[in-house]
């Protein structure tokens, strides 16, 4: 991870590169209208209105030009102005209007971070060479301190102004900078091979899923061998859950508005789905979170401090409402299955439940092949208190008891300011795929709000009434994008306790087919998940059928094999040699229980 003062410098030459971007394609397309241009992960992006369309070609004519302008050593030049002024000098470009319009009533705009306004009435400009954006900053103080080697712009996408489709469609154009070519380089090939790996295209080869228009953006759908995944991981979870003492319950998928009120999403959480308003009835609401439905059923009867810890889990699906413009294969869709636990417990129980987690997520990874891991302490934002329910002080307390832990645990971690939960802070589990991508899996919640929203009790060893505390806790994060996640990191060749179809057996000609069928039923009768591939057709067309669909197994039978009672074994592209049914059973099995 590089330093705070690392990552604030490449913020802002990110920041910097966007308005660059934006004065390039101005001085192609004088008619162009400007939206925003953020800092996003690895890079940046800014939205326009182009008066003739932006094709990937274009790109290189664009980024040429940047570099021209960062050529050109000039400075990012910061100024106030009035609401007044600032509506004259962005008089020609619609959106920046709008914005200033934002920042007159409300003082600022929640369009860009680098949007936000000291207040209201005033406006903060910055100006580069001939070009001027609406903007807060903060920038590099000259383009010579971007390295103009170390940037690249990548792709284009259309984006509608406000993430509403009641607006215009702009053309968002893509960029990624870092500090050095080497950087970018190693970047860009990782790219590359992440677009070999991309699970839409290996979910749609493996016959895994698919999304279909006329059921919804969002909203994938698993073939037998992709639900039969889902069915794997999900079962593993469960069983290492059941063996730390988790009990599963099971909740609705709709749920009265009011329980959204009690629990302040109604007021804090920005994607739930418009209510269904029924006939003589309250509105009723699909439910995109599971924490309320846990704490009413807790609710429902009374509990002794003699029950706690009482751990609850189910693995349930949700269903929020996401931009469609942001929606991506498994991994960004609307409807979502979490994995989801709840854990009442008394204050003095918090740091055993967590470690117990903790083990459980370590244990987990292991066995998914994620080895490389570290935490990020997530708390609030102390600038933004509106953003957050709940006393000042349990928040501290909550905060600090979570960094304990992982202090004690000494793994690697960071703190991350305003990405707690808007009911309590979390750890949040990076971990690093086969490529070297990070990707946010699993999630703890200490909770100290909604129980004192929900007003839950127990009653402690003396009879008083007392608030327990909720640990939230998800180990897959959303079985989708997990195994979104999952098919990229493995390229769609699974271990072999994962693989859909762990072995192949395949007949050289007519002959084969008895014996092929004995051992096919052998494998099946040992709990090995195995076709028989006894088509008319070649051995090497079906050798290359099994390469294609990454079966882990495939046992070819020709005549040796029949007279020797063997197999002959094709593994990860290679030929292994014959074995004899025992011992490819019992290396079956060795591999499988690898996972242990």
């Amino acid at each position: 991870m590089m330093t705070s003062m690392e990552s604030e410098q490449l913020h802002k030459v990110r920041h910097s590169l966007a308005h660059l971007l934006a004065a390039a394609v101005l001085e192609e397309d004088k008619n162009a209208k400007l939206g925003v241009g953020p800092v996003i992960e690895n890079g940046f992006y800014y939205d326009i209105l182009t008066s003739k369309p932006v094709s990937q070609t274009d790109l290189l004519k664009i980024e040429q030009k940047m570099r021209s302008l960062a050529k050109k050593n000039l400075a990012f030049v910061r100024s106030e102005l009035s609401v007044a002024q600032a509506k004259e000098m962005f008089a020609s470009q619609p959106f920046k209007i709008e914005l200033i319009n934002d920042i007159e009533t409300k003082g600022t705009t929640a369009m860009d971070e680098s949007l936000k306004q000291a207040g209201k009435g005033i406006v903060s400009v910055y100006a580069t060479g001939a070009f001027s954006d609406l903007c807060q900053g903060p920038h590099v103080e000259n383009t010579k301190d971007i390295a103009r080697d170390a940037f690249r712009l990548t792709k284009i996408a259309g984006a509608y102004w406000r993430g509403s489709e009641k607006n215009p469609m702009l053309t968002r154009i893509y960029g990624v900078a870092f500090a050095t070519k080497e950087e970018l380089d190693a970047y860009l090939k990782q790219q590359e091979e992440a677009a070999k790996r991309d699970h839409r295209k290996i979910g749609k080869e493996l016959g895994l899923f698919t999304i279909i228009d006329e059921i919804g953006p969002g909203l994938p759908l698993f073939y037998p061998k992709g639900a039969l995944l889902r069915t794997l991981v999900e079962n593993y979870i469960g069983e290492l859950q059941k063996k730390s003492g988790y009990h599963p319950i099971w909740i609705p998928h709709v749920t009265k508005g009011e329980l959204y009120r009690i629990s302040g999403h109604l007021e804090k959480f920005d994607a739930l789905y418009p209510p269904m308003e029924l006939k003589d009835e309250a509105s009723y609401y699909l439910k995109p979170m599971n924490c309320p439905h846990f704490m009413m059923l807790y609710k429902s009867a009374p509990h002794s401090y003699r029950e706690l810890p009482l751990r609850w889990t189910s693995t349930t699906t949700n269903y929020r409402y996401e931009k469609s413009g942001e929606l991506s294969g498994l991994t960004r869709v609307r409807a979502l299955t979490q994995d989801d636990c709840h854990v009442f417990a008394t204050p003095e129980q918090i740091e055993k439940e967590i470690a117990l987690m903790l083990a459980m997520i370590q244990a987990a990874y292991r066995a998914f092949g994620f080895a490389d891991f570290w935490v990020r302490i997530s708390t609030h934002d102390p600038a933004h208190p509106e953003n957050y329910i709940g006393d000042k002080a349990v928040w501290k307390q909550s905060e600090a008891t979570l960094e304990k832990l992982i202090r004690s645990k000494k793994w690697k971690h960071e703190i991350g300011t305003g990405e707690a939960a808007f009911y309590g802070p979390k750890l949040d589990f990076m971990f690093r795929d086969a490529i070297g991508r990070e990707w946010q899996l699993s999630t703890i919640q200490l909770d100290m709000n909604l129980p004192e929203r929900f007003a839950l009790e127990y009653t402690d060893k003396d009879g008083v009434k007392k608030r327990p505390i909720v640990i939230h806790r998800a180990i897959l994060g959303s079985t989708e994008r997990f195994l979104g996640i999952l098919i990229e990191h493995f390229a769609g060749a699974f271990p072999l306790w994962l693989a859909p179809e762990q072995a192949w057996v395949m007949p050289i000609g007519k002959s084969h087919k008895k014996y092929a069928g004995e051992v096919l039923k052998l494998l099946s009768a040992h709990g090995i998940r195995a076709q028989l591939k006894d088509e008319d057709a070649t051995i090497g067309k079906k050798i290359r059928e099994g390469e294609q669909q990454k079966i882990p197994y495939m046992l070819i039978i020709g005549d040796k094999e029949v007279k020797s009672q063997s197999v002959a074994v094709r593994t990860k592209g290679a030929d292994k040699g014959a074995l004899k049914t025992k011992k490819l059973l019992a290396q079956l099995h060795m591999e499988i229980e690898k996972k242990k």
